[in-house]
């Protein structure tokens, strides 16, 4: 759980393209745009924060929850139609828990982005 996670980009119009439509099937959308950058959010409780940078930031690893395995599988196909890189496609991983359902996608900037759904198949 986070209350907010803010980081740079190197292209700006390019990430925001990217996290939204990756997202979109999380339900998560922009909450507020100005001078400073995005705030995306589902759920109004906690948010992802961009802004242009010309610095070189390390590399983050963001991991969002999803209501359900096809949450999953949506933001895998929406990631890479928004030109992420695959870098795990949807299914267990049983080395973190019997129920960890997860797919993975390298973001414009290099960041690991990870969805992940805890409940077991309906």
């Amino acid at each position: 759980m986070f209350d907010h996670v803010v980081f740079g980009v190197s292209d700006y119009d390019a990430s925001k393209a990217f996290f939204l439509k990756a997202l979109a099937p999380l339900g998560i959308e922009i909450v507020l745009e100005g001078p400073l950058g995005i705030e995306l959010s589902a759920d109004g409780k906690s948010s992802l924060c961009l802004f242009q940078t010309e610095e070189k930031p390390a590399h983050l690893h963001l991991a969002f929850v999803a209501g359900n395995r096809g949450q999953v599988d949506a933001f895998h196909r929406a990631a890479l139609d928004a030109g992420g890189k695959d870098h795990g496609a949807p299914g267990l991983r049983p080395r973190y828990h019997a129920n960890y359902y997860a797919a993975f996608i390298i973001g414009p900037d290099g960041h690991n982005i990870e969805v992940v759904c805890h409940t077991p198949a309906a």
